[in-house]
């Protein structure tokens, strides 16, 4: 790479009509070294070569040699790659027929990755192209660039059909003509109208809108302008013109359309059409409307239209004539350069921006920023899922505010069947998203893998297990922060690593786990705890040493961050949050609505609603069995009994913002973020009593109703006093003023200072 005064780009598209504007603004924006593949495939018809930009190089001629040599859309191979990666600070690309070329990018190039998006049709976005062409590792490769990564659009509304990776890294740098003043020497002598449409005979998709311009306007006067690699038989089809013909073309005839309705992309020989005068006859729809031809004479709204409008131009209507030529301009004003240089100058900061990052990631550990790994081990969903992110923005946000900014990386399961985009949109763009896969390893194979990474450890257990992102497998991170100690087996310590632990339900439940499972927080370099109660059992149960353990305050969850509606009037039911784990207490919380229901004469309904709730009466767990002959004995719960599964945030927000209150029926754990989600929206709880229950009321000061969860009765009892006095209930409430002082934002400090001293 070079020094950041002098970016060096790689521009790899060979794009004949776009070479000539990109590089002016390249330059424009401070980029003084560029190069230019010198290959293509075959059926790249738009593509050319172009030697000129060499000069301008300083890397070594027999470098430049290679990479010349090399082909950029197949397999240029190890050595251009070295190359590249030795000089050049960016690349531009775009995706070839295999993908080949993204493959290399990921394995061996480690600046800014810009892919350039020209807009594909209607039906397809760049996210599934990728999919189509890496069905199994495409997303994964291109996420793994991270910060490194932009989806360089040329129409600011390109992202929008995109995934969310695509979206959050969208860089708009606009498309334009490097000259686009008009030319105008148009005459129309020729009484034919001129129609664009290359690879007749070779492309199927080209041959289709062939046979349909044939189909609406084969009756008038025609030509057929466009490189063929097939020859075709239609003598109207003039093939492959020299420049200066293809120019005397639009000089001489007299109308060119253009059929286009695609709403992403438009071809380069419209913008000819008007510089040279001609007047442009266009369909509707298109992203020709986009760039200001919405209400331009020339834009057709139907072929029926079309064709009216073609009939009178080729019979010399002067007054449309004149309308169309006075009016198209309009169309080179989008595309002028000098309207475009501040969004490729703002574009370009962040190019930059992103060039000195990608400077800092290989610059050698004492050299560069601190970089943590926040790491979800298991397919966690619901508040711990919102835990985990909590906990790497605080980690991102108190060592800014420390003066010691970190690069946080959040590490999850690869694994589409529990995690979609969707599930990480509130992650911040600086805090880089990595998926990974566990790997197992025997202890001689650990131990080889820990003298490659010169790790000098001793292994005592048989087998270890290591994160493998595909890539660097996290060796690039200076801590790893696993969240919570469920780890099958000893972590590979191929860095050192933290765990927050939320909770030692084992030490309570017979949930038949090994004690085994303490190998993660003994290993660990520091464990943060977020209640007393865990803190408590970590030194009691787990045997720490005190100095290993942080107590670290609670963080509230993530959509509460902004005051919330509360709405007019409230539903006839509460809400009961849970989840399938043994620890929620499923049969006592059953058998206390059924005495609601049948003893006590119950007349709120009961929605469930959390991580695998649809299941409740059909999972085969232990623990359950007895729920679905409780419910069948009782018809007033079971008609009561709304059982609602996992709902998306918004959904679940407004499902919990109208209930008369909150159900938290655990037996225990480390306490339940749905109690402060509840205050937010002005909504009361009734919670069963334990420490971890108590801390958070305390912290909060929730003014929570509390219930025994070991009475089935008692918890019955409570549920009808709810019933009537949840209104009076809401009075006691936390103000929002205070509840917002116990924001991620005001705690992120104290999980920092947990931390940073193990970097």
């Amino acid at each position: 790479m070079t020094e950041p005064a002098n970016l060096r780009v790689m521009w790899l598209l060979n794009h004949t009509a776009a070479r000539p504007f990109e590089l002016a603004m390249l330059k424009q924006v401070g980029v003084r070294e560029i190069f230019l593949p010198k290959s293509h495939p075959p059926e790249f018809r738009s593509a050319s070569i172009d030697y000129s930009e060499d000069a301008h190089l300083t890397i070594p001629a027999q470098d430049l040699e290679v990479l010349n040599a090399a082909d950029w859309y197949v397999d240029p191979g190890k050595a251009a790659w070295k190359i590249a990666d030795r000089h050049f600070d960016a690349l531009f690309f775009i995706l070839d027929s295999d993908a080949s070329l993204l493959k290399g990018i990921a394995r061996y190039f480690r600046g800014v990755v810009l892919w350039r998006a020209f807009g594909l049709l209607r039906d397809t976005s760049y996210s599934t192209l990728l999919q189509y062409f890496l069905p199994v590792q495409g997303e994964r490769l291109v996420q793994a660039l991270g910060r490194r990564f932009f989806f360089a659009q040329a129409y600011p509304h390109l992202h929008q059909c995109e995934g969310d990776f695509m979206q959050r890294r969208q860089l708009f740098l606009p498309l334009g003509l490097p000259a686009p003043s008009l030319d105008d020497r148009w005459r129309g002598n020729d009484k034919r109208v001129f129609f664009v449409c290359p690879d007749i005979g070779y492309n199927e998709y080209y041959r289709k809108i062939y046979l349909e311009f044939l189909d609406d306007f084969k009756d008038l006067p025609y030509a057929i302008g466009g490189a063929q690699l097939v020859p075709v038989r239609d003598r109207h089809v003039l093939g492959y013109l020299p420049r200066a013909d293809h120019e005397r073309n639009m000089r001489e005839m007299r109308t060119m359309f253009y059929h286009s309705s695609e709403p992403n992309h438009v071809h380069y020989h419209p913008f000819e059409a008007v510089r040279a005068g001609m007047p442009l006859l266009f369909m509707a729809g298109g992203l020709l409307d986009r760039l200001g031809g919405s209400k331009l004479p020339g834009r057709c709204t139907s072929i029926r239209d079309a064709r009216k409008k073609m009939a009178a131009l080729l019979a010399g209507d002067r007054s449309l004539i004149d309308a169309i030529r006075v009016s198209q301009p309009v169309l080179l004003d989008a595309m002028r350069p000098e309207g475009m240089i501040n969004d490729w100058r703002a574009g370009f900061a962040k190019v930059r921006e992103a060039a000195d990052y990608a400077r800092q990631l290989h610059l050698p550990a004492s050299a560069r920023r601190p970089r943590i790994a926040v790491m979800v081990p298991i397919g966690y969903r619901g508040g711990t899922l919102r835990a985990a992110k909590l906990l790497a923005r605080a980690i991102d946000l108190g060592a800014r505010r420390a003066g010691k900014p970190v690069d946080v990386v959040f590490a999850h399961l690869d694994d589409p069947a529990c995690y979609s985009d969707e599930d990480f949109r509130d992650l911040p763009a600086a805090i880089l998203r990595r998926p990974f896969k566990w790997k197992t390893l025997a202890r001689d194979e650990a131990a080889l893998v820990l003298q490659l990474a010169r790790q000098a450890r001793a292994l005592s257990k048989p087998w270890y297990q290591a994160p493998d992102d595909g890539i660097q497998q996290f060796a690039d991170c200076d801590l790893w922060m696993i969240v919570s100690d469920q780890l099958e087996l000893p972590l590979l310590p191929l860095r050192p690593y933290a765990v927050i632990v939320y909770d030692y339900l084992r030490r309570y439940l017979p949930l038949q786990i090994a004690d085994n499972r303490l190998h993660a927080v003994h290993g660990a370099e520091r464990v943060l705890c977020t209640t007393d109660f865990t803190y408590n059992d970590a030194l009691q149960f787990a045997g720490l040493d005190r100095k290993k353990v942080v107590r670290v305050p609670m963080l509230a969850p993530e959509f509460s961050r902004e005051k919330s509606s509360r709405p007019a009037h409230w539903g006839n039911y509460f809400l009961w949050t849970t989840n399938l784990a043994a620890h929620k207490n499923h049969e006592n919380a059953i058998r206390a609505l059924q005495i609601y229901y049948e003893r006590l004469d119950g007349q709120l309904n009961c929605h469930v609603t959390g991580v695998g709730t649809d299941r409740l009466l059909t999972e085969p767990f232990p623990h359950l069995q007895s729920l679905p002959g409780i419910i069948a004995k009782s018809p007033k719960l079971k008609n009561r009994l709304r059982l609602l599964g996992e709902l998306p945030d918004p959904s679940y927000r407004a499902r919990l913002a109208g209930a008369r209150f909150l159900w938290h029926a655990a037996s225990i754990d480390n306490g339940s973020f749905s109690v402060i989600e509840a205050a937010y929206l002005g909504v009361p709880a009734l919670s069963s009593m334990y420490p971890a229950m108590q801390e958070i009321n305390s912290q909060y000061l929730l003014g929570l109703n509390w219930m025994d969860a070991h009475d089935p009765n008692d918890m019955a009892i409570q549920l009808k006093h709810m019933e009537s006095k949840a209104a009076a209930h809401r009075a006691t409430l936390p103000s929002h003023e205070h509840l917002m002082s116990q924001r991620m934002e005001n705690l992120a400090e104290h999980y920092w200072k947990a931390v940073e001293d193990e970097l």
